[in-house]
Formats: C-alpha cells, sequence, structure tokens
C-alpha cells in the first residue's frame, strides 16, 4: 500500500504540549469498527464500555531520563540519548544516539560536568555511538543528575519537573525502567480508575515492552510494506499469560491499552490457541490485512500521520474508517499525540 494513503493534515495548535490537568478528564472518542459511529465522552466513562471477566492489559514499562546533555573536550554541547544497554559485553556499553554525530569522533570522552564522562566507543552509523560509562555508579548518577525526561520532539518546549510525574503511567514499575518513550494511552488511567475497573471484575494484567526511540522512526518508502521497525525488549510473564487465557476461555474480552500492549500481544507465540509466555526482541509491523489473534478492542492516542502507529491503528479498524475518526477529532478540536486525547475502538 502506498504510504501517502496514510496521511492527514493537523493544525499545529491540536498537537498537546501539556497533559491535561487530570488524566481521566481527557477526551475519549469512542468509535463502533462494526457500524462506524463515533461518540465524544470523557475518559473516565471507559468504565461503561469493560464487564466482569475482562481484561485490561497495561504496559508496566517505566520512563527513565535517557536524555543526556554534555559537553566535549572542546566546550561544545552534545546530546547523548540513551537507547538500550548491550547485552553480552561486560561493562556499562549502551547504544546512543548522539548528535551532532558528524563532529564526534571514536575514543572522544563526553564530559557531565566535573566529575563524570562517557566514552565514544564506536560508531554504529545513522547518528547511533556505542558509549560506555566508567561504572553502573557513574551511569545512575549521570542519569539523575544530567538526564532529562525524553519529551518528543513535537513537543517544542524543554522538559519540566511535572514531566518526571505526567510523562509516565501510573502503573510504571520501577524494575521495568527500561524505556525511552511512553506509553502514552496509559496516561489516562488514574490509580482510582484502576481501582473502580478492579472493583468491577475486570483483571489489569500487566506486560511490558521497553519502547524505544524507533517508535517515533517515519516511514520514509512510498509502500508502507518496504518499511521495518526497529526491535524492542517485550516479555509476557508466566501469570500473565495464564491470565489472559483464562479470561480467553471464559468468554472476556481483551482490551488492549496503547500500541505497545498490541504489539506485545500480538508477538506472543501460541499453542493450541493459547498465549505463551515469553521474553525477548521483537520487531513486530502491524499492517492491513494483520489478523488479530490476541486483542479484542483498542485504548490509544492520535498517532502522527505517515507513521507505523498509524498504519497499526487502521489495520485495526481500517484506513478509511480511522481517517474519517481523525477528520471527525480535529474538527471537534481534539488533543492530538504523546500528550493528548484517547481513542477507544470497539
Amino acid at each position: 500500500m502506498k504510504l501517502s494513503l496514510f496521511d492527514y493534515d493537523l493544525p499545529r495548535e491540536l498537537i498537546a504540549q501539556y497533559p491535561n490537568r487530570r488524566r481521566d478528564q481527557s477526551r475519549l472518542m469512542v468509535l463502533n469498527r462494526a457500524t462506524g459511529q463515533i461518540s465524544h465522552r470523557k475518559f473516565r466513562h471507559i468504565v461503561e464500555y469493560l464487564r466482569r471477566g475482562d481484561a485490561l492489559v497495561v504496559n508496566n514499562t517505566k520512563v527513565f531520563k535517557a536524555r543526556l546533555i554534555g559537553k566535549r573536550a572542546t566546550g561544545g554541547q552534545v546530546e547523548v540519548f540513551l537507547v538500550r544497554r548491550l547485552d553480552g559485553v561486560s561493562g556499562e556499553f549502551w547504544e546512543t544516539l548522539a548528535q551532532p554525530s558528524r563532529r564526534l569522533k571514536e575514543g572522544e570522552r563526553i564530559f557531565f560536568g566535573d566529575e563524570y564522562g562517557i566514552d565514544l566507543i564506536q560508531n554504529l552509523g545513522d547518528g547511533r555511538w556505542q558509549v560506555s560509562f566508567d561504572s553502573v555508579t557513574v551511569r545512575k548518577k549521570v542519569i539523575a543528575q544530567f538526564g532529562h525526561v525524553p519529551l518528543p520532539q513535537y513537543i517544542a518546549r524543554e522538559d519540566q519537573p511535572a514531566d518526571l510525574h505526567r510523562y509516565q503511567t501510573v502503573f510504571a514499575r520501577a524494575e521495568q525502567a527500561g524505556a525511552v518513550a511512553a506509553p502514552t494511552a496509559g496516561f489516562h488511567l488514574t490509580r482510582g480508575l484502576l481501582s473502580k475497573i478492579r472493583s468491577m471484575g475486570v483483571i489489569v494484567c500487566e506486560v511490558t515492552l521497553h519502547v524505544g526511540p524507533g517508535t517515533f522512526k517515519p516511514i520514509t518508502a512510498d509502500n508502507i510494506e518496504e518499511h521495518t521497525v526497529d526491535p524492542e525488549f517485550a516479555q509476557i510473564s508466566q501469570s500473565a499469560a495464564d491470565t489472559l487465557n483464562a479470561v480467553r476461555a471464559r468468554g472476556g474480552r481483551i482490551f488492549a491499552v496503547g500500541t505497545t500492549s498490541v504489539r506485545t500481544l500480538e508477538s506472543a507465540p501460541l499453542e493450541n490457541g493459547e498465549i505463551l509466555a515469553f521474553s525477548g526482541m521483537v520487531d513486530t509491523y502491524l499492517r492491513p490485512g494483520h489478523r488479530f489473534r490476541c486483542v479484542d478492542h483498542l485504548i490509544t492516542n492520535f498517532h502522527l500521520p505517515r507513521s507505523s502507529l498509524l498504519v497499526l491503528v487502521s489495520a485495526f479498524a481500517g484506513r478509511e474508517q480511522i481517517l474519517d475518526a481523525y477528520a471527525e477529532a480535529i474538527r471537534e478540536r481534539y488533543r492530538f499525540y504523546s500528550y493528548g486525547d484517547a481513542m477507544l475502538m470497539l
């Protein structure tokens, strides 16, 4: 399919620069995929679409302050964006994105204050570098003192103290601090709303996908089939797999919160129709024609034009129906992207 089929025009003022004052006060567009009917609600009304025995699947990854601002020996500023720790290598070696990449040199040291630094080990191409921290302790101190919340580029401001809390879900787990971008559909859920959902007999089930910078990687090929997505670490525990299989066996429905939960679920191996636990890197790219095996309903935000995430939701609900819904959202002045409003696809 042509990439141009997944385009739309968005007024810049509809790109949310700050989150809603209250998470569950965001707006919620509800799209019925079977009828095409659209209704406009508040996110707190999500409870009206859930019923006892359903499962609400959330991504419990935690965003860390992955954007580091340091200096070269010459005094020039360098941005080092931590992508992931390199496994299978002793020491604190990381894959990063570094700017201005063309000026940097292998063997160069980037300084953070007077005490700390990292070494540029290898130029991996396309702005990617392998770097080394002196130790785990140094890495933690550099992140704590010099790290910034990795807000997307379309949020045209520097991060602020409030972003430490708001560019994070309330169910993010400290031991899962591996994401450099947030699973933003989960922003709308509060602890109180989750408590109410559980009290209804709905199971809140956690999976993990450490969202990487590739989530913002634009599709540049003319045909979407030629695009690839960057690998990300995903995990479904045995407990989560057992829970989801029990829900499905009882006739319950699976509501995925966010495209990251969808990618995790749809990456899971199946055996005799049952979801199996797994842990590893996934590069699942969901396009129109994909038959969804594990997801019945999808809660998500509004996505960028010409993006793999817009392609994903088009695969779930139909391209024309999605673009019609987006046009309606623009007319109704919904707020778009990470800090924006939400959409429920039934």
